[in-house]
């Protein structure tokens, strides 16, 4: 054991001493058991020496290595994230270009289709403004067909103001006609909507790539996101990028040149329909002045019996809220009487007498009684003449109407709507 140091995980065991030093004696059997030599105990002590300096040698050791990896991995860290800044600002100078590019056709493409929707415009306001001599003509027509006899008559004023619908129809087909293949042609607005959308996109992105772009280490606002590394499927290519705002610019230029075609063509259409539809509005006025004096004095003398009528119905209603209300105050003192004479049932034994108390409140519960129905009575004939006036108020206003609906077709309704007629710049499409 002394001459070969025991192995680190095993200590040495002490060799029995049985020499002649050795007490083998009865007085020191209890002392005889395995112990150390002083060689081994300091062999040993050696041994702890030597593992302590081992482990404080590979502890420095890995505390260098750690130190080296800590500041490898920290300089590769900075860099990669300098590299990554530096590729987001370059990506944010290629939005930017593009982003530019989309907003310079978007604002041609305002231009272009600012001058084409005036021309449109004016195709739009033609035909509506040939909807008001269509619906004046045919509203005259209309109102004139509701005449009842004897002022239902086929006169000159109709028969112009069928062939003054007939001419506006055939100019209302012709503009809308024109409008369909119009409507169809013009894409402008559409390429126009596929740009700003790009646009839009681009600058939602540009903002997130700005806003990676100062994230940094002190950021607040940082987290782990594992699942975010990782391409998406979807994803374009930096050239199919870039070939998608360039497609979207090309077609935007090429309907821009399209739309120059279409002016001229709307300009030219709207020249020639204006003249003819005042000529035939002058031929159409002129017959409608002349049976407006005889409908005037019956209407008159009409409305000043309706108005005593009405001056009756009104007092006649008076009344009957007179009478409604009077109906209702009976109710309070009819409760005080049969109250009381409830009351009275429950006196005891020989009170329960019929005084002179007892018959004043049976003849006042009768008188009142009596009252009501009377005012009843008097409410229903009040309501029956009420509703007389009503009926003769009703034939009144029938005949009135009568008059006033052949009034109110010819100079009411058509010559108030003709006086509307629209202007030759405005059946144009200028207004």
């Amino acid at each position: 054991c002394s001459q070969h140091p025991p192995p680190r995980s095993e200590p040495c065991l002490a060799a029995l001493k049985t020499g002649p030093d050795s007490s083998s004696g009865l007085a020191t059997a209890g002392f005889r058991t395995a112990k150390y030599l002083p060689p081994e105990w300091h062999q040993s002590n050696y041994a702890q020496y030597h593992r302590a300096f081992a482990s404080c040698q590979e502890a420095e050791r890995n505390r260098d290595e750690a130190k080296e990896l800590c500041q490898r991995t920290a300089a590769a860290a900075q860099r990669a994230q300098q590299d990554s800044t530096a590729a987001l600002g370059q990506r944010l100078q290629d939005i930017h270009f593009w982003k530019g590019e989309l907003q310079k056709e978007i604002e041609d493409l305002d231009a272009e289709t600012g001058l084409l929707a005036a021309q449109k415009v004016r195709l739009e306001r033609a035909l509506d403004a040939t909807e008001v001599p269509y619906g004046i003509a045919t509203d005259n027509l209309q109102c004139r067909e509701r005449r009842q006899p004897p002022d239902l008559v086929c006169d000159e004023v109709e028969r112009e103001l069928l062939k003054e619908a007939e001419l506006i129809r055939n100019i209302q087909e012709l503009l809308k006609r024109t409008l369909m293949q119009a409507s169809n042609q013009i894409l402008n607005r559409d390429h126009k909507e596929v740009c700003e959308m790009d646009w839009s996109d681009k600058v939602e992105t540009y903002n997130i790539d700005d806003n990676c772009g100062r994230y940094n280490n002190q950021s607040t606002n940082i987290q782990f996101h594992p699942s975010s590394v990782k391409f998406e499927e979807s994803a374009s290519t930096p050239e199919t990028w870039a070939k998608f705002s360039h497609d979207n610019i090309y077609k935007a230029e090429r309907e821009k040149l399209a739309s120059i075609n279409l002016r001229a063509l709307i300009d030219n259409i709207l020249h020639d329909i204006s003249e003819d539809l005042r000529m035939q509005c002058a031929a159409v006025n002129e017959a409608f002045a002349k049976r407006l004096e005889e409908l005037d004095d019956t209407k008159h003398k009409l409305e000043h019996h309706l108005k005593k009528t009405l001056k009756e119905i009104g007092d006649q209603e008076a009344n009957i809220a007179a009478l409604k209300q009077a109906i209702k105050e009976k109710e309070a003192p009819v409760k005080v009487a049969q109250t009381r004479l409830y009351d009275r049932s429950f006196r005891p034994n020989v009170e329960l007498c019929r005084d002179a108390a007892q018959f004043r409140l049976i003849n006042e519960v009768e008188e009142l009684t009596e009252s009501i129905e009377a005012l009843k009575r008097k409410l229903l004939e009040a309501e029956q003449s009420l509703r007389n006036l009503e009926d003769t108020r009703m034939n009144l206003e029938k005949e009135i109407a009568v008059k006033t609906n052949s009034i109110f077709i010819d100079r009411q309704k058509c010559l108030a709507h003709r006086t509307r007629y629209p202007s030759t710049l405005k059946l144009a499409g200028y207004q």
